[in-house]
């Protein structure tokens, strides 16, 4: 089982250790890299902010994405904070589900297009939304990269994903995308507590669901109000419409 997340706006304020090494599917290095040039030359312009789609609050931010090559850096599982990593909680997580999280979370990112908790990153702003110069969208330019790879990964693909991380890749007919309700509508913000507590109950639960169907009825077990949809045309995903928890 794959579980599919977005990653986070909020993050840990400085890493805490080395600066940037060695990560999780090294064929993206060089794209990596093509991103973050683009990236730190955007944040020199004098019109970075709304270049990378920023306030002007936020204009510290901008220091951090000239500093990725040196800055210390920290895992993706302490880096990323926010409602739905509140409601994950990996840090009160035994070591037997943490050890299921690292194999089968992946985060993505506009930056580093995807990563693992364990890989280790410097704080940085970039949304997978931004148009770099040079580049152009972030996620059409990630997804043929992330499809070769990504795409071999063998099981079930739970994605946890909000829309504008999803086009970074679509895994098809094998992948259960949750959308989250709250009195018969799909909701964006109370959806972010829902889908950290679905991650924490499949960690959790030690199971690999086969099937869109298991998938539901481990979900059921767990207590959420689930309903699984029809079948879907060929390369299309499954949807599993769930209850806002909160």
């Amino acid at each position: 089982m794959l579980i599919l997340l977005p990653p986070s706006e909020g993050k840990a304020a400085e890493g805490r250790g080395p600066a940037l090494g060695e990560l999780s599917f090294p064929a993206l290095d060089k794209a990596r890299k093509r991103v973050r040039t683009a990236l730190a030359k955007a944040s020199r312009r004098r019109d970075a902010l709304g270049v990378l789609g920023l306030t002007p609050g936020l204009a510290g931010e901008l220091d951090k994405n000239l500093a990725l090559e040196s800055a210390p850096a920290l895992p993706a599982a302490d880096l990323y904070t926010g409602v739905l990593y509140d409601n994950f909680g990996l840090s009160t997580l035994s070591a037997a589900e943490r050890a299921r999280a690292e194999e089968s979370v992946l985060i993505f990112s506009g930056l580093w297009g995807v990563l693992r908790l364990t890989d280790r990153v410097p704080p940085y702003r970039l949304s997978m939304g931004v148009t770099l110069p040079v580049l152009g969208g972030l996620a059409a330019f990630w997804r043929p990269l992330l499809t070769k790879e990504l795409d071999r990964l063998p099981g079930l693909v739970v994605d946890l994903r909000s829309g504008t991380y999803a086009g970074a890749w679509k895994p098809g007919d094998r992948s259960v995308a949750v959308r989250v309700f709250r009195d018969g509508k799909v909701v964006s913000h109370m959806a972010k507590a829902t889908r950290g507590a679905v991650a924490r109950a499949l960690v959790r639960s030690g199971e690999d669901p086969a099937t869109p169907a298991d998938l539901a009825k481990l979900l059921d077990a767990y207590g959420f109000a689930v309903q699984l949809g029809p079948r879907p045309k060929p390369a299309q995903p499954w949807h599993l419409d769930i209850e806002a928890t909160v």
